[in-house]
């Protein structure tokens, strides 16, 4: 196949595998689609986008599993390690994509290749290894039943590696990927890896593609890692206390979900603070491939150093499940990785089936605030044993079978995080309209606005809608460029941070919820003129990677077409007008029961957030689709908005 050559910053090739026939062969991706999608999440997005059809299941054969890598991936700029991966999720029956920091995106474009499309089902389990010069296929029966350590100690060491564990081959719906100790976490693409009876895969290769200025690049990089390195959140907090540092200012703020989110605060919130890990429980700092925050925690299991606990993990077994017990929550989550199970989804299925306990709709044997048989619990939901296959579907089955959809805590299927939105409510905003269900990053993290970095108001709906829009789009395009989103932390002014009693950050803070329609306004206008700011170093650092004229506009645009483009793909799949919603216990129900603004106005911003997105009822509108330049047939498009209101 002859393809166009590729951009700088490419290596203009993209794999397809077939996994029933063994075969492989070129995936037709041109210089014109790099430039329209980026790369990541926005590449895969696009992919899926014109291959899925109606009634199209996560579980079916032709579903495809999309890996993909960002430009910057391999050049050197700091935190650019990061990978993708997309397909149809069996959480949620719609698209996710799940973003790690492992170093297989690194060694799959020393392979030759900027993505992995894998489709089919082999008979039997399998490794694909990918090279420059061949694709082959290893009998994997001898991994079967490994961990996910266990599985990468038996492949070769100097290979890029994505691994499931038993969590994986037995299909529980948030089961997920490794590679190294990070994970491709969420929407259960494990669970898709095991259906395809794909174990393994391994990439090894020597060489990387070219960059456009190599000059200004690395001096570009000197630049950002300064910039890295002295910010507040991302050279101060993040180093020193990880994500867990974020619990005690939740506790503050009222919003670690504590007792499957009926509560905000934990009074033991103190026994599973940052704090308390790094004094008591850490052994070192640790980091994703080209990463330079070092935010990862690295502790201690049965005398084995191993990844530690971030947010998510000491927030969800910690406080919303009312156990005070950071070492169990410690090992909790290397039980977990081992088997290779989603901490979010587990954790918030979990609370779930507590609550369920406490309320007498059914007993399945765990129950708030004891511990001691959680880990067994884990355990059998890995094999699907007993209750634990009930609880391997995830909390919104669950709640079709037993009732309490209004305390099952999830968005489209997926679990929340740690953060309980009823006081930071456009994070609630975010949960509703997130893609992937209720994600934080891909809700567009509002909270960071809403009392975990700056703290504009946290219960007034004004101005949220537009921010939010700005954040996903961010956040969606930093993603394409294969950053990490903590990069986007730099966005924020550190003074806004560090002097929050100065008149200028409380002139600025008054004025955020205020701001709405220009930031609408620079959300839409695309062809704006070539502004770029120095808190965002990836718009420059696209442009000398690979000579696209990148800017800040151009950042917001490729993050307005992944999702919108994942949005109708979602709208083909099956998904309703009435998609965007929250459990009624966080719409409907003051957290505090004397203050009735502490519960999420959807109602109020919902309609905002369609209109400014150019979208109806969380449909996006012809004409939007358009203007992206998102191509999809118009009797597809119409088929499937007159299904999504039925």
């Amino acid at each position: 196949m002859k393809l166009a050559r590729a951009l700088d910053g490419y290596t203009g090739k993209v794999l397809f595998v077939d996994l029933t026939k063994r075969t492989s062969e070129l995936f037709p991706w041109t210089d014109a689609d790099r430039k329209r999608t980026l790369g990541c999440k926005v590449m895969a997005a696009d992919i899926l986008l014109h291959h899925i059809k109606p009634g199209m299941k996560a579980f079916d054969e032709d579903n495809w599993l999309v890996v993909t890598t960002g430009p910057l991936t391999g050049t050197g700029c700091p935190n650019s390690s990061r990978f993708n991966i997309s397909t149809i999720s069996p959480l949620t029956g719609i698209l996710t994509s799940s973003n790690c920091g492992g170093d297989f995106g690194l060694w799959l474009k020393r392979a030759g290749y900027d993505a992995v499309i894998f489709t089919g089902r082999s008979e039997t389990p399998v490794t694909v290894n990918i090279t420059p010069e061949a694709v082959t296929f290893d009998d994997a029966t001898p991994l079967m039943g490994l961990t996910t350590s266990e599985t990468q100690e038996k492949l070769p060491k100097k290979v890029g590696k994505l691994v499931i564990g038993p969590a994986g081959e037995h299909k529980v719906l948030y089961a997920c990927v490794f590679s190294g100790e990070r994970t491709a976490g969420r929407g259960g693409v494990g669970a898709v890896f095991g259906d395809k009876n794909l174990k393994a895969v391994t990439a090894f290769g020597t060489s990387m593609p070219t960059v456009r200025n190599r000059e200004k690049l690395r001096k570009l990089n000197k630049k950002w890692v300064h910039i890295l390195q002295t910010h507040p959140l991302t050279g101060r907090q993040l180093p020193k206390l990880g994500t867990a540092g974020l619990i005690a200012p939740m506790q503050a703020h009222k919003i670690l979900a504590t007792k499957n989110f009926s509560e905000g605060r934990f009074d033991g919130f103190e026994k599973i603070s940052g704090e308390e890990l790094a004094e008591h429980h850490l052994v070192s700092n640790a980091a994703c491939t080209t990463c330079v925050i070092r935010c990862a925690r690295m502790c201690k299991v049965d005398d084995k150093v191993v990844k530690g606990p971030e947010l998510e993990v000491l927030g969800l077994l910690g406080a919303n499940i009312l156990n005070d017990d950071i070492e169990k929550i410690i090992r909790w989550n290397y039980v977990l990785d081992e088997l290779g199970m989603d901490t979010i989804s587990a954790a918030g299925t979990l609370a779930f089936a507590m609550e369920l306990k406490e309320k007498g709709v059914h007993d399945f044997g765990v129950e708030f605030g004891r511990n001691d048989n959680v880990e067994e619990m884990f355990r059998k939901i890995a094999v699907r044993e007993g209750e634990g296959d009930i609880l391997a579907d995830g909390s919104r089955v669950m709640s079709e079978k037993f009732g309490g959809k209004e305390y099952a805590i999830n968005a489209k299927g997926m679990e929340l995080a740690a953060y309980t939105p009823r006081h930071a409510v456009g994070h609630g905003l975010g949960y509703a309209t997130a893609n992937r269900g209720g994600c934080h990053l891909n809700a567009g993290y509002m909270v960071v606005v809403e009392g975990l970095g700056l703290d504009v108001d946290s219960l007034t709906h004004h101005g949220k809608a537009a921010l939010a829009i700005m954040f996903q789009n961010l956040m969606e395009a930093v993603s394409a460029g294969g950053s990490c989103m903590f990069t986007s932390y730099a966005v924020l002014p550190g003074f806004l941070i560090d002097k929050p009693n100065w008149f200028l950050t409380k002139a600025i803070l008054a004025a955020f919820p205020y701001v709405g329609p220009v930031v609408n306004l620079l959300s839409h206008f695309t062809k704006a003129p070539a502004i770029n700011i120095p808190l965002l170093p990836e718009s420059y650092a696209i442009k000398y990677a690979t000579g696209i004229k990148s800017t800040m506009a151009k950042m917001l645009t490729w993050g307005a077409y992944g999702y919108n483009a994942e949005r109708i793909a979602n709208v083909i799949l099956g998904q309703k007008a009435d998609a965007d919603k929250l459990p009624s216990r966080l719409t409907d129900e003051p957290q505090d029961p004397n203050d009735p603004r502490t519960k999420v106005p959807l109602d109020k911003m919902k309609p905002v957030y369609y209109r400014a997105r150019g979208w109806k009822d969380g449909i996006p509108k012809w004409h939007r689709l358009k203007s992206l330049g998102i191509k999809i047939s118009k009797d597809v498009y119409d088929a499937a908005v007159k299904e999504a209101y039925r």
